[in-house]
């Protein structure tokens, strides 16, 4: 079967809130559920995004293959009774698993458990009925433990529209906001994060670790565990239209955003150091600019998002943006500076930018992320027309996708390097535009690489990547030149690390207008389709 849920992530002040309105409305249940999650060794199952467990609920044991599907809410779901807990492998024969468990090579252990009181009753709309859950336990796995508080919500029947529109009601009530992670892909990172920190030298008996080591284990743990979430691979087909591809790509980039976004406000419980979030910020920026070049790529092709999300998405990328910047001052920069001579700055008297996390917290943020989920999730319209259908309309039929997109980054590879071969002339605007079209050809060359021969891709993409990070590199030292200029009006220290920051840009400069010389130079990648 099909399972299609979404899930919640309940603040602290809100939980009691939530399961009181929950107690408070006709035919709630409670029940405990524990549960052990199988895999090989190797992850063989979490590598293919698919998750075996045995679950005991109240007194009956079921055991669960899950498997996630395409669109970030869907998922395959195999149940069978058990009268006990142990697998039974067996139940898989002609069931779309089938596959996966055949191609398992070694024995299955269990890598991490789950412990779960859970309030759950049922709620009609329109579009269908839905299952709320309220769950409140632990994720468990080695010595490491998280805690799990969501609000689970389950399509019973009906049409998926409806879980998002229980969902919008109780988020906007509450103050919850949406966690694309499974309690799986939680149990997994926790027990990934356990072996990768394991004591080198030969086993000791249980008890035998000293409190000391066990503790540094623990944190190193936590640590691997808290890593950001980095873009994925995405593969487009020729066949797809303009909107399926789209989708897609909108898909992997709400992954990005959401679970950087669930590690920068502690969903978990662990406040991330202060390097984790400065990453996580990092990437969940990424994030949002691959969303919004692809936008500029599909645009006049497939239908994007309303505007507003659209304004939304870039007034909240503006505001983490803000806090990057001077934690890249801070921390890279400044040291830099101080070493070569500049007399300590005071602190700073601005009003410093508000902290990611509570940007994240806020109302614009949590109803983007449903909404722009809910875009990427439900069907777009009536479906494409076919080539193959001898009574299509010739009018109807898409173009093909590669020759289309092919034409739009070759217009912005051409502007490109136009621009950066002259880069020692242009303005910090110009090129603060032009590092904005870097990013842009790059990002969208990864959404599209499948498209073209990998021969040719490989080295453009090395080339272009060369030259974006010359350019990130330029541009945080043109923040820091512009930032001092305005403390020096008060602070004539400053103009020490003006002039040692332009003196270190021109060099750079050169260095871009060469580098670009080279990504002129390449044979494009688009001249023939793979």
């Amino acid at each position: 079967m099909l399972e299609q849920e979404l899930k919640l992530h309940l603040p602290a002040t809100v939980r009691q809130a939530v399961a009181k309105q929950l107690m408070q409305q006709s035919g709630p249940r409670r029940m405990r559920l524990r549960a052990m999650y199988f895999d090989t060794a190797d992850r063989q199952l979490g590598r293919q995004r698919a998750a075996l467990r045995l679950r005991q609920e109240g007194r009956r044991w079921v055991q669960t293959f899950k498997m996630a599907g395409d669109d970030g809410f869907s998922r395959l779901e195999l149940n069978h009774p058990r009268p006990g807990p142990e697998l039974d492998l067996g139940v898989y024969a002609d069931t779309p698993a089938a596959d996966v468990i055949a191609k398992l090579e070694g024995e299955l252990i269990v890598r991490y458990e789950t412990d779960v009181m859970r309030l759950t009753r049922q709620v009609r709309v329109r579009a269908g009925v839905v299952e709320l859950a309220c769950d409140t336990g632990v994720v468990r796995a080695g010595g490491l433990e998280v805690a799990l508080h969501e609000l689970e919500l389950e399509l019973v029947r009906g049409r998926p529209e409806a879980l998002f529109v229980v969902a919008g009601r109780w988020q906007r009530s509450h103050g919850l906001v949406l966690d694309l992670r499974s309690k799986a892909e939680r149990g997994d990172k926790l027990a990934d994060a356990w072996l990768a920190t394991e004591p080198d030298g030969p086993a000791k008996e249980e008890g035998e670790e000293d409190t000391e080591a066990a503790e540094r284990r623990r944190q190193s743990a936590w640590r691997h565990y808290a890593l950001p979430r980095r873009q994925a691979g995405i593969r487009s087909e020729p066949t797809d239209t303009a909107e399926q591809a789209l989708r897609r790509i909108t898909t992997e980039c709400l992954e990005q955003i959401g679970r950087n976004g669930a590690l920068i406000t502690g969903n978990d419980g662990l406040p991330p150091s202060a390097e984790v979030l400065a990453e996580a910020v990092h990437q969940w920026r990424i994030g949002v600019r691959r969303l919004r070049s692809a936008w500029r790529l599909f645009r006049d092709l497939a239908t994007l998002p309303p505007e507003p999300w659209r304004e939304t998405i870039r007034h909240l990328f503006g505001a983490l943006g803000a806090g990057r910047d001077m934690h890249v001052f801070e921390q890279n920069i400044l040291p830099a500076l101080l070493r070569a001579g500049m007399p300590p700055l005071s602190p700073a008297a601005e009003e410093a930018p508000a902290p990611a996390a509570e940007v994240l917290a806020g109302d614009d943020y949590r109803q983007w992320l449903l909404d722009m989920q809910a875009w990427a999730a439900l069907p777009a319209g009536t479906p494409p027309v076919s080539p193959d259908d001898p009574g299509a309309d010739p009018a109807a039929i898409p173009p093909p996708l590669a020759p289309t997109l092919a034409r739009r980054l070759r217009k912005w590879h051409k502007k490109m390097v136009r621009q950066g071969r002259r880069f020692p002339r242009l303005n910090d605007s110009e090129r603060h535009e032009l590092r904005k079209l870097a990013k842009r050809v790059r990002y969208n060359l990864h959404f599209t690489e499948s498209l073209w021969p990998s021969r040719r891709v490989k080295p453009y993409r090395k080339q272009l990547a060369v030259v974006q990070d010359l350019l990130g590199h330029i541009n945080d030292d043109v923040t820091a030149r512009d930032w001092l200029l305005e403390r020096a009006e008060t602070e004539p220290q400053a103009w020490f690390g003006v002039g040692w920051l332009a003196a270190r840009l021109e060099p750079k400069h050169e260095m871009a207008a060469r580098e670009f010389r080279k990504l002129a130079a390449m044979k494009p990648f688009w001249g023939k389709q793979r």
